[in-house]
């Protein structure tokens, strides 16, 4: 997969620093097992479910979705897809059996917070950009600091705000042409703003992308590194 602009570098910068060095409110639970759990918030929508001091490694995909599942707990929602990459793991969230949002695991943790780039900056119900709230509280964190371009947005064809999952799967297609020949993508899960689509090389996962619902454009998610395995 080719690189994509510095404002994406600049995106996972942003993140990481904020997720490590600022922290607007925490509420401190007892967590199974005695260890100690905070509900960290970095801004609108942006919030990290932390292991205060005492995390644990993940080692396994049903321990990433234990992690994830306490996350999804504090938003009424349920674990979906977890995915294993060689950077983290994914999870995606549904909401009645819906895609609500997206989340990372870190793996040498446990610390959970919502995905970099589209779940952040494109969600329209959980995102840095919604009016979601949770529990309250403001945070350290605005959208200007990710604020940009995307990585590509096609010039043509792209009705805007109302970009079906059809559409989105061409213009996925389109882009991986470009990008990554020889790629194919997956179908087009709706998530509120946007899709997030499997990318695919001889059948088999290779990563993923997300196509904002409104304008076309394309957002691969280059942080996770090389695909390793999934459960559903």
């Amino acid at each position: 997969m080719k690189k994509v602009n510095g404002f994406a570098l600049g995106v996972l910068v942003a993140a990481v620093a904020a997720l490590v060095g600022s922290v607007a409110w925490a509420a401190t639970r007892g967590d199974g097992g005695g260890h100690g759990w905070t509900m960290n918030r970095y801004g609108s929508g942006m919030m990290g479910y932390a292991s205060s001091g005492r995390g644990k490694p993940v080692r396994d995909l049903a321990g990433a979705r234990r992690q994830a599942e306490r996350f999804a707990d504090r938003l009424d929602l349920e674990v979906g897809e977890v995915m294993r990459f060689a950077n983290n793991y994914y999870a995606e969230l549904e909401e009645k059996g819906r895609p609500a949002t997206e989340v990372l695991v870190d793996p040498s943790s446990g610390a959970v917070w919502l995905e970099y780039g589209p779940a952040m900056m494109w969600n329209t119900r959980f995102g840095m950009m919604s009016d979601f709230r949770l529990h309250g509280g403001s945070g350290m964190m605005g959208g200007e600091m990710m604020g940009g371009d995307p990585t590509w947005a096609p010039t043509t064809g792209v009705a805007d705000g109302d970009v079906s999952a059809a559409e989105a799967e061409r213009i996925a297609a389109q882009w991986l042409r470009r990008a990554s020949p020889g790629a194919t993508v997956g179908e087009a899960e709706p998530f509120p703003g946007y899709y997030t689509l499997h990318t695919l090389r001889n059948g088999k996962v290779t990563g993923m992308l997300s196509v904002n619902a409104s304008t076309g454009a394309v957002w691969y998610h280059w942080w996770h590194g090389r695909f390793v395995s999934m459960d559903a």
